[in-house]
């Protein structure tokens, strides 16, 4: 099998995946909802007791972390790919459409190496 190269292909593959088993049934807009929100927190659960520094130090060293990591954050992209499936949504259009307005929203000459919430509106520091 060749490695996909697209959204759209990674998301046919997970549909596939969740059809032979025939889990369309269970695979609902809030079952996915909350599957993406569950394994996001199990991401924050890997760091939840590290300083910032001992989570960038063990992610480098501690391989068992390492691979845990990159399984949950499988989860949450495949639960990502089967909502957008789920939900006819281009995903790859999607992420661009979302850049463009982040991009308009986040202007680099105003919050480039700024920390916190920014608003259009702030001042220039």
């Amino acid at each position: 099998m060749t490695c996909p190269d697209s959204l759209k292909e990674l998301q046919l593959l997970v549909a596939d995946f969740i059809n032979r088993r025939n889990w369309k049934k269970y695979h609902t807009v809030k079952n996915l909802a909350m599957s993406i929100s569950i394994e996001a927190a199990e991401i924050m659960e890997l760091f939840q007791w590290f300083t910032n520094e001992e989570a960038r130090d063990q992610i480098q060293t501690d391989l068992n972390l390492k691979t845990k990591l990159e399984e949950e954050l499988a989860d949450v992209l495949i639960y990502c790919l089967s909502l957008g499936y789920h939900t006819k949504i281009d995903l790859s259009k999607a992420i661009r459409e979302k850049l463009i307005q982040n991009e308009k929203r986040f202007p680099v000459e105003v919050v480039s190496g700024r920390l916190g919430p920014y608003t259009p509106h702030s001042s220039k520091e």
